[in-house]
């Protein structure tokens, strides 16, 4: 039986046709074969290499919303803390006054009214046991108050002002009460007195942690507290939760992970909010993400295994007919001609036609799967580029080659995208609006320069959008300006949002694209002159030169005298004097804003205690706002604050709290401790610690760590004083001492923060 088989085998390959179809099948089915596995593991490496990233900003991103949303709430727990209505409600002998409590829940009715997160507000009286609610009303016992199981927490307190707390309400009280409460102590005189209670809406609160995606990922999230309870989880498929979370109890600290899940794995990304110490976690299932290019896979291996069999069956064909000419299989598999086709009329012909269309077919899927994945790698490229994650010329030209591989050698353009006001556009935008706005805007930019540029845009965070542009055409180069002015209009027109522009030098080597990106920053910072909507060249501003440094330390010291003597005009004029000079002199605007920035923090400074705060956001975003708009912003903060001084002026507490700061600025190179600084107003050590907590809401030994660890930043910065010495001067007598005290203030060593200050200071001077 061997040997007729053998025989057979030799009979069928004897002959050349069958021998030349044997090898065309064997080749076509070594290129599919490759074809397939290239294709599906090139995609699966680059994948996995780009997917962690954004899933961690976007938790990031999710995350600041909620913290965002817990601090907005916080404030107004304080506004009902720090009421005069509410302290009277607190130590009045007659508590139900028909009138405090009539503007008290007129009070609660317009802090709910204003905040889309807060369901109900509880206040309540340690000392009498009893409440005003708003929906409730006025409740003269905890008894008769449904809502009331929660006032233990009391005791959880500690030092801490504000707890937030997971709890089960009463059966009776769920459209009123809420799972997720805000606690807030009332301090009245140094003593507890009462707690703010703000339930909040945890629908509204964590219903933008799940956004709508544009893929089919298999994916949860969770956000639990320091219980290991879990407040808040969705999923978009079906999986067993309690594996999953006894999973996650595992991971302890922020960073990302695989967690084997029956058989799969599980990209875990998890970051601890500094706000409220809540875990948000991220799962994605990679199999998910790989689903259709094994499919893909899958299918094209099929095909070899199709192709290599139909071979055989031809080779079988060619001798049972009398070997017909092989002409016709290599057309199947060349450029196809429909009408010699149609004309042999073979269908077996017609089903490997079939075959290879489907063939092709499945390989443009994945070649444009590939593609998409590209576009969000290049934009990842610039982001690296830009945070100075990728420094080497070879890795930078390694990664272009394979990101920007469809590009030519001509010089290429960065432009610089911010939002004017970015700070009202916050205010004005829900969080979750503000990254389909930003999107929106890269769309706009690309679709206005098609078809004569090559484009790519990439998200800088906060007010920035980084467009990389590639002219087509030499004719086109000439016409950068001209696209980003139509840009910046349509925007403005249909998002109805400002942004302004810098565009840098044409770039000729892509390792020179971060100095192209510092270029179109450094145009971007003249906004501060010539105001908002404005396309600025670097080309227009590098020959700009300043031959003295801004400094204005006569109008800055008649600006602090003023708020200190709570004269709210000539603290206005002061400003105003301040913000003309900076015109009139025109200097960099890094260094005008630097001085702009040092006057909103010698402002800061006047600030003795929490209640002397302004309202509004903090001067972090100077560097999107305009002249007259800082100056305008500085005004109105000096005079608040001036208002502020005026009140306290007459406060004996304030005095002896303000003379105790006094002595601390005057004497930091000196070993001082609480003994000597009571001393100095001279009252005792414990009085002195009251009054200033009191005051300040911070210990005496937190607020003289401050200024000593601001005061050695500011020698690490602008001296070259050795450490020790420096140490010296903030009143440390051991260097080590003093290098942890820095390191748990600031997070960092004193030589790695005047390292990094110093590059950042020189890039920004570059």
């Amino acid at each position: 039986m061997t040997q007729s088989f053998k025989n057979w085998v030799k009979s069928n390959f004897a002959h050349t046709q069958a021998r030349l179809v044997l090898v065309q099948t064997v080749i076509v089915f070594i290129i599919i074969l490759a074809v397939s596995l290239t294709s599906y593991y090139t995609s699966k490496s680059v994948l996995q290499e780009e997917l962690s990233e954004p899933q961690r900003q976007m938790l990031q991103l999710n995350m600041s919303v909620i913290d965002e949303s817990i601090k907005e709430s916080d404030k107004v727990a304080v506004q009902v803390a720090v009421n005069s209505r509410i302290y009277e409600f607190l130590t009045a002998e007659v508590q139900n006054s028909f009138a405090n409590i009539s503007e008290l829940y007129q009070l609660l009715s317009t802090l709910i009214g204003n905040s889309q997160y807060i369901k109900s507000l509880y206040v309540y009286d340690l000392n009498r046991e009893s409440f005003l609610a708003l929906p409730q009303g006025y409740s003269s016992s905890r008894l008769t108050f449904v809502d009331s199981d929660w006032v233990s927490v009391q005791h959880e307190f500690g030092d801490r002002m504000t707890l937030i707390k997971k709890r089960q309400v009463p059966e009776g009280a769920g459209s009123k009460g809420s799972e997720i409460t805000l606690f807030r102590k009332i301090m009245i005189q140094g003593q507890f007195k009462g707690i703010v209670a703000v339930n909040l809406k945890s629908d509204d609160l964590f219903a933008r942690l799940n956004p709508p995606v544009l893929n089919n990922l298999n994916r949860m999230r969770y956000i639990i507290n320091q219980q290991d309870e879990v407040l808040y989880s969705a999923s978009n498929y079906q999986v067993d939760q309690e594996a999953i979370r006894e999973g996650i109890r595992e991971i302890s600290v922020d960073g990302t992970y695989e967690l084997p899940y029956q058989g799969r794995k599980l990209l875990v990304n998890q970051l601890e909010s500094p706000e409220t110490g809540w875990r948000f976690v991220s799962i994605i299932e990679q199999d998910s993400l790989l689903a259709k290019s094994k499919t893909v896979r899958d299918a094209v291996l099929l095909v070899s295994l199709a192709a290599i069999l139909i071979g055989l069956v031809t080779i079988f064909y060619i001798n049972a007919a009398a070997y017909r000419p092989i002409r016709r299989l290599k057309q199947l598999f060349n450029t196809y001609d429909g009408s010699s086709s149609r004309k042999g009329g073979n269908p077996d012909g017609i089903d490997l036609e079939k075959l290879a269309g489907e063939l092709l077919s499945n390989h443009a899927h994945l070649a444009q799967l590939i593609r998409e994945t590209m576009s969000e790698a290049s934009s990842k490229l610039l982001y690296d580029i830009y945070m100075g994650n990728l420094t080497g010329k070879r890795d930078i030209r390694e990664k272009w080659g394979r990101y920007f591989g469809d590009w030519s050698e001509a010089a290429v353009t960065v432009a610089i995208l911010s939002i004017d006001r970015f700070e009202e556009f916050e205010r004005t935008f829900p969080a979750g609006d503000r990254s389909l706005l930003k999107f929106a805007l890269a769309n706009i930019a690309a679709e206005l320069s098609e078809p004569q540029w090559r484009i790519v845009c990439a998200d800088f965070g906060y007010d920035k959008t980084a467009i990389l542009l590639q002219p087509k055409h030499l004719e086109a180069e000439s016409k950068t300006e001209h696209i980003l002015a139509e840009a910046i209009e349509v925007v403005s027109r249909l998002l109805k949002f400002s942004i302004s522009a810098g565009i840098s030098t044409p770039q000729t080597d892509v390792t020179r694209l971060r100095q192209g990106m510092l270029e179109a920053e450094n145009a971007l910072t003249y906004r501060l002159y010539q105001g908002y909507g404005q396309v600025i060249s670097f080309r227009e501003v590098s020959g700009h030169e300043v031959m003295e440094p801004l400094s204005d330390e006569e109008t800055m010291g008649e600006l602090l005298r003023a708020i200190q003597a709570g004269d709210t005009e000539a603290a206005a004029g002061a400003v105003g004097r301040l913000t003309a000079s900076i015109r009139s002199r025109y200097g960099y605007p890094t260094a005008a804003a630097a001085l702009l920035q040092e006057t909103a923090e010698r402002i800061e400074e006047l600030r003795t205690t929490p209640q002397d705060s302004t309202p509004g956001h903090g001067f972090e975003r100077f560097d999107t706002l305009t002249l007259e708009d800082i100056g305008g912003e500085l005004s109105t903060r000096a005079i608040r604050m001036a208002e502020g001084f005026h009140r306290l002026i007459a406060s004996k507490d304030f005095i002896l709290c303000h003379r105790m700061i006094d002595y601390m600025k005057q004497r930091l190179g000196e070993p001082i401790g609480i003994p000597e600084i009571a001393e100095s107003i001279e009252i005792s050590s414990s009085l002195a610690s009251q009054v200033f907590k009191q005051e300040t809401g911070e210990t005496i030994y937190n607020y003289l760590t401050r200024l000593r660890m601001d005061r050695a930043a500011e020698l690490l910065l602008k001296t070259d004083y050795k450490i020790s010495d420096i140490a010296q001067q903030v009143g440390y007598q051991h260097e080590n001492s003093f290098i942890r005290s820095f390191r748990k203030y600031k997070d960092i060593t004193p030589g790695k923060y005047r390292d990094m200050m110093r590059i950042r200071t020189d890039a920004l001077l570059e």
